[in-house]
């Protein structure tokens, strides 16, 4: 089972995950971050790094945001990969929480 990357990380974009994955799996877009779950090998180091608690066990992604285990798996094969830590967004602690960003999403 992999890992995906849900709602609360569009627009915060916080890349403390992308630091402790030993295989690369993170993938960047404009506002967000994906994990290809081809690649993740379900080490869940990603999880507890998360300043916005965006990461979840695809068995256990939030009944409100099952859409995003398809959404992380087609994103991944469309953004590069990212593989350092990178400031986030200047403004990523005002969005940290807010609800349904959906919307928001840059592709």
């Amino acid at each position: 089972m992999a890992f995906i990357v849900g709602d609360n990380c569009i627009k915060c974009k916080y890349t403390d995950c992308v630091a402790v994955c030993p295989v690369d799996a993170f993938f960047e877009g404009p506002n967000f971050l994906v994990i290809d779950p081809v690649i993740c090998i379900d080490c869940s180091l990603c999880e507890p790094e998360c300043p916005a608690n965006a990461i979840f066990q695809e068995d256990a992604v939030p009944e409100d945001q099952i859409e995003f285990i398809e959404l992380n798996a087609e994103l991944a094969q469309k953004w590069p990969v990212i593989t350092e830590l990178k400031p986030a967004p200047d403004d990523a602690d005002e969005w940290n929480g807010v609800a349904n960003k959906l919307k928001l999403l840059e592709r």
